[in-house]
């Protein structure tokens, strides 16, 4: 379990990230899931960040004793906001639990405990700030386009991954040991999931570029030239407006 400082510093490495890539980022508080349709007009991009596990019953599992951090308000309210944005044609950056929600929504389901299924450690939480392994990035795939690489260098801080790929998803990067690692669109939409945390990784610059690109693409849909708004879904539903000042 992570506590408020915990948070506090995922929150402020996703803002510093956004903010770095030229964008203006809000962080989004927990709303209804009736409220996702309206959460997302005004924005010009989202960003689902990392956080606890996606109850298993939403994909149609048993949860594992391993599961942990369960949120179901947070899932059906993000489920809900990824079809909201992926209607409205919005550029979607996934991130650790974000590449899963992803899969969720699009019907996916996911492997509830990796060393269940895999010899190979992909959690260690002690270099979460330096590469732990590399992953390859499949052919003729948008992400080789944006990293500019077949194989890059990733943190690893997660005990589930992708089962099942979701309708209209393709795999872009695999671990060495299969484990899937990115997943972008099949029909061209402005998707990208990947399962590490780019956001910890910047100062590599291939991660970075994760960041550029939801902020290029936020601002293809816009017709003025300023900072586009970018919004930033974390785990515990901070006031937007203090971290929009905190970085303004």
């Amino acid at each position: 379990m992570h506590d408020d400082r915990d948070l506090a510093a995922t929150e402020t490495a996703y803002v510093t990230a956004v903010a770095a890539a030229g964008g203006m980022p809000f962080v989004l508080p927990i709303l209804d899931p009736t409220d996702a349709a309206d959460a997302v007009e005004g924005l010009d991009a989202i960003l689902f960040a990392g956080g606890g596990d996606i109850d298993p019953v939403l994909y149609g599992a048993v949860a594992a004793p391993e599961v942990a951090g369960v949120d179901r308000r947070r899932d059906l309210y993000e489920l809900e906001l990824l079809h909201a944005a992926l209607e409205r044609h919005h550029p979607v950056l996934g991130v650790c639990r974000g590449l899963q929600v992803i899969n969720v929504a699009l019907g996916g389901t996911l492997v509830q405990h990796l060393p269940d299924v895999s010899a190979v450690s992909h959690r260690d939480v002690s270099r979460a700030r330096e590469p732990a392994h590399p992953v390859s990035v499949a052919p003729d795939n948008v992400l080789i386009e944006l990293l500019g690489s077949t194989t890059i260098d990733v943190n690893t801080l997660h005990h589930q991954a992708v089962d099942v790929i979701g309708r209209d998803l393709v795999v872009a990067a695999r671990a060495a040991d299969g484990t899937v690692e990115a997943l972008t669109s099949a029909e061209g939409r402005r998707l990208v999931g990947v399962q590490w945390h780019p956001e910890l990784l910047t100062h590599d610059g291939v991660s970075a570029k994760l960041f550029r690109w939801l902020v290029e693409e936020a601002c293809r849909a816009t017709s003025v030239d300023a900072l586009c708004t970018t919004a930033v879904e974390t785990t515990s539903g901070a006031n937007p407006v203090s971290l929009h000042a905190a970085v303004a």
